[in-house]
């Protein structure tokens, strides 16, 4: 089996351009890829690493992949699958995002000479005038045809502003650049960016007189995501200061039976003939299968050490074995004040965003300390027990431990 067809049994090929061609250098290492990061926040996210993943996999297969950080594209909005324009950053903060993205890329794949490369499109996009965008590109776009994209779709019933617009036609840019300059043969991305990535491949086809191609990745959905992310209260993050490892192997332990074995075949390097034996496993089986998915994919983001503490933490919770040295852990140096001990704690934690969200969460049940319900939100904490630890769990799932230094 080739890579090209192990990709397929694992459920990442969504579309292809041209099947026949992709999977021939695919299979004999011969494809020059590039995937594209947005660079929205200062840290990549669930989402990212699902795309991290495939470029280690291709790259074991002696393909040679291209992060394309989104430093000039990143100036404006993309409209793929969304139905607002998105804030606009400054140029300060897209290139510390971009900073951020290397440092984080650089624990998956090897980059270097005759290895991966990681290029940042504001190299060529910011210093792009505008009359030489209209003269070298406009003639290769319809108007037409690029109203008729569904990326577009959904903008257009509120209002697709001129800005969105051109997104297009820099990300097409973005990879007849990549083509010109590094030989790049192939684009990768998620379903939403399908109109784009064709417009890139008939741009090089047009312009340049040379073949490119474009496949689609079938990822996570953001629904899915979201549904996920609910189980340690927001986006799930690759950065450890944003979600502790802890919360990282509960939010892969947590995904829902039916998804367990789609992210198995998506985001592990277990070999598919283990993956296939799994599948065959009886339903009683499904929290092994999580604690597998958990456990592998907390390895290849925080470390195997992350990883182990993690999962001592997870079954001290659950099952009653281990220690819980490990959950998550907030230290205070002085008392909170009185009154809103509690609430103030949550606060700090970061359980919560504020002190009537806490209020809210207590009043409807879904906060415990040290295994009893508050239904008290003034209820007093003691600096006696805040210097032994609290152990503090938010609805079923968000473990957290607050002590007194």
């Amino acid at each position: 089996m080739g890579i090209y067809e192990e990709l397929q049994e694992r459920g990442l090929i969504a579309q292809v351009t041209d099947e026949k061609e992709v999977r021939d250098l695919v299979n004999n290492g011969k494809a020059t890829f590039y995937i594209g990061f947005d660079p929205t926040a200062d840290s990549l996210h669930v989402g990212h690493f699902m795309t991290l993943v495939l470029m280690k996999r291709l790259q074991e297969a002696g393909n040679k992949p291209i992060a394309l950080l989104g430093g000039g594209t990143g100036m404006i909005g993309d409209p793929s699958g969304k139905s607002d324009m998105r804030k606009m950053l400054t140029v300060e903060d897209i290139d510390h995002n971009c900073a951020c993205f290397k440092k984080q890329m650089e624990r998956f794949i090897e980059f270097g000479p005759d290895k991966a490369l990681i290029i940042n499109n504001a190299d060529w996009i910011r210093d792009l005038k505008y009359m030489d965008v209209l003269r070298e590109l406009g003639p290769h776009f319809s108007v037409n045809k690029m109203l008729a994209a569904k990326c577009y779709e959904q903008r257009m019933e509120r209002g697709l502003s001129f800005l969105e617009f051109n997104y297009m036609i820099m990300q097409a840019y973005d990879f007849y650049v990549l083509h010109e300059k590094y030989g790049c043969n192939m684009q990768f991305g998620g379903d939403d960016q399908w109109s784009n990535m064709l417009a890139g491949t008939e741009l090089i086809r047009k312009k340049a007189g040379k073949d490119a191609y474009a496949l689609t990745i079938t990822l996570l959905t953001n629904s899915e995501g979201q549904k996920m992310g609910k189980t340690v209260g927001g986006a799930v993050w690759l950065d450890p200061n944003k979600t502790s490892p802890f919360d990282f192997y509960q939010y892969w332990r947590n995904v829902d039976d039916a998804d367990v074995m789609k992210c198995i075949k998506l985001l592990t390097f277990i070999p598919m003939e283990e993956i296939r034996q799994m599948e065959k496993w009886d339903d009683s089986r499904i929290n092994e299968k999580k604690e597998i998915l958990a456990y592998e994919l907390t390895k290849s983001v925080h470390g195997q050490e992350e990883a182990d503490k993690a999962q001592k933490a997870a079954k001290a919770l659950f099952s009653g074995e281990g220690d819980d040295d490990n959950m998550p852990t907030t230290e205070f140096t002085d008392f909170p004040q009185e009154g809103d001990q509690l609430l103030n704690i949550l606060v700090k934690c970061g359980l919560t965003t504020s002190r009537g969200e806490g209020r809210r969460l207590i009043e409807q049940g879904g906060l415990s300390i040290n295994g009893e319900k508050v239904d008290d939100p003034n209820m007093v904490i003691s600096s006696s027990q805040l210097k032994e630890g609290i152990k503090i769990k938010k609805g079923k799932k968000v473990f957290h431990r607050a002590i007194l230094k």
